[in-house]
């Protein structure tokens, strides 16, 4: 008399066990990272606003309108059609460097700052915010 026995029962626990140790060493090595400072700095997002309306065929105003993160900005960058530009402001607590930086006296750029920009009709107008960590940031990027 022949008789098999197929003892399949330790297919399935074996493979639970396997894979919670799998998912344990996973999360395990995840905080380890975190803890360990090995995830880097992870830089964060600037929030601030700027509004750039077209005045004529030539030029266009920019006024720097504040934000969440305000208190950090120290000067916007302009480019025009990826080139530098020429800007110009009327305001006293406004220091302008090489045609195309636009920074604040005291260190940072105050809120209200209106700047006149030349950009000639269809150009893409791109100003770059860099802030008190010198982090330079992409603030607007628009074409009038």
């Amino acid at each position: 008399m022949g008789f098999s026995r197929n003892n399949e029962e330790a297919v399935s626990p074996v493979i639970g066990v396997i894979l919670m140790v799998a998912v344990t060493v996973i999360l395990a090595a995840v905080i380890a990272a975190f803890v360990f400072g090995m995830a880097g700095n992870i830089q964060t997002t600037k929030v601030v606003e700027v509004t750039v309306e077209r005045v004529n065929s030539s030029y266009v105003t920019s006024i720097y309108q504040g934000g969440r993160d305000a208190g950090t900005l120290a000067g916007i960058y302009w480019t025009v059609n990826g080139a530098n530009t020429t800007v110009t402001d009327n305001s006293a607590s406004v220091t302008i460097t090489n045609n195309n930086y636009v920074s604040g006296t005291s260190g940072l750029l105050p809120i209200g700052t209106s700047m006149t920009i030349q950009a000639p009709s269809n150009s893409r107008v791109v100003g770059i915010g860099v802030s008190t960590d010198a982090l330079p940031q992409v603030i607007v990027d628009i074409t009038l």
